[in-house]
């Protein structure tokens, strides 16, 4: 039932003068009815007056909404079911019984009757009818108005959510148009020699990440080989990758020493950043004759060294991450690719990566997988990888950028 019309609830302000009511105890007939019994339906021609002698009646209005509303209750002497009979219209309302109610019921021949006869119930039915009409108006306009703010609020958050969306789609447009920047800065292919291979997968944990790789050819015989972390996801760590990566490609051209590029693309992160933003990175130059690897390891994750016939093993070398604080010190290792090694390099994405019961992939489970298939060349060992990280995941979404970067040394290459 309808809370909002409780306010104007009146008692009986329509009420009879005694004298006239028991003028119709004459022409009416007294019924007593129980609680909840309902005298008049809504909706319904109906044809007798009433006038309540005891007990009290409560008028109500179904709405559209289903809902319910009070438009009056009628105590003694008050009386209800005249409209019906003035303009054999059907009941506007439903008058229901609170108590047990004592009534007088008149026919609609007596009740024109008794109008013609008695100006006091003429007088009291008009104003009657004027005040009940004037009840309805007022609790319309009440709820019209409760309606109105509620629209008006309604249309103030439609608007709100309109913003928000156009926002949002600018911003996947924003992240779209990253991606695809993002995209065009990674290379299409990697270069590919005689005697050497290289693979690489990329999957972001959102449209745009943090991770990037690289393989450039530095000169005739030396190869850069570089795979990273920006330490953040998103926009920002899209548009951190492509700073660093330019200033790997820059200061490659000038060293063959990974230690000093490393260390100058250090230092232009510390004076084109906030320092609040770090980077994780294995950089290395590949002699191609001699197979001889020279690298540094700037915090991340240790590569696998893949031999034929041997135990997989984990690449040696510590160093602090780039790009946040001061007085940076890489130092230099050295490894042997004989023909037929690989070496697989990937982000801490890889082994972090969880199924939906939200267990790690973790290294073991890593190495076991790369031994499985140790054989394979670089292209089909990283598609494996990737096919079985995927396979681990299922449907859980990556928490984290997945790359991998696969160097093989053709096992036809002639040995130094």
């Amino acid at each position: 039932m309808s809370t909002g019309t409780a306010s104007i609830i009146s008692h009986a302000f329509g009420a009879l003068e005694p004298q006239t009511l028991e003028a119709l105890r004459d022409v009416a007939m007294r019924r007593t009815y129980p609680p909840q019994t309902t005298l008049c339906h809504q909706g319904e021609i109906e044809h007798t007056f009433y006038v309540v002698v005891s007990g009290n009646v409560v008028v109500t209005q179904t709405l559209e909404d289903g809902q319910e509303r009070i438009l009056n209750v009628i105590g003694t002497r008050g009386y209800f079911g005249e409209m019906g009979l003035i303009d054999d219209a059907p009941r506007m309302a439903n008058c229901i019984t609170l108590t047990h109610t004592a009534v007088l019921e008149v026919t609609e021949e007596n009740f024109d009757n008794f109008m013609q006869q008695s100006p006091a119930l003429a007088y009291a039915v008009l104003r009657n009818i004027l005040a009940t009409t004037r009840n309805i108006d007022q609790q319309a306009i009440a709820e019209l108005k409760i309606k109105t703010e509620a629209l008006q609020k309604a249309y103030a958050d439609l608007q709100r959510a309109q913003v928000r969306l156009v926002e949002k789609e600018r911003l996947v447009r924003e992240l779209e148009l990253a991606a695809d920047v993002q995209r065009s800065l990674l290379p299409d292919e990697l270069p590919q020699f005689p005697d050497y291979a290289f693979a690489a997968y990329l999957q972001p944990a959102r449209q745009v990440g943090g991770d990037f790789y690289d393989v450039v050819a530095l000169d005739a015989e030396h190869v850069g080989i570089l795979i990273a972390d920006v330490a953040d996801k998103g926009f920002h760590a899209a548009l951190f990758m492509a700073v660093t990566r330019t200033l790997f490609l820059q200061e490659g051209k000038h060293s063959l020493s990974p230690a000093v590029v490393a260390t100058a693309v250090h230092h232009g992160m510390m004076e084109t950043s906030s320092h609040d933003t770090f980077l994780t990175a294995f950089y290395g130059v590949l002699h191609r004759p001699t197979g001889r690897l020279t690298y540094v390891r700037a915090a991340q994750e240790r590569p696998l060294w893949v031999r034929s016939g041997q135990e997989i093993v984990e690449l040696p070398g510590n160093g602090r991450f780039l790009g946040m604080l001061d007085g940076l010190q890489l130092d230099e290792y050295e490894m042997q690719l004989q023909p037929g090694d690989r070496l697989v390099l990937f982000s801490d994405g890889v082994p972090d990566a969880v199924n939906p019961a939200e267990e790690q992939f973790g290294g073991a489970r890593l190495t076991a997988v790369v031994a499985a298939a140790a054989h394979l060349p670089a292209t089909a060992l990283a598609a494996h990888i990737a096919q079985e990280l995927a396979c681990w995941m299922q449907d859980a979404p990556p928490f984290d950028d997945l790359t991998l970067l696969v160097v093989e040394r053709s096992s036809t290459s002639a040995r130094s």
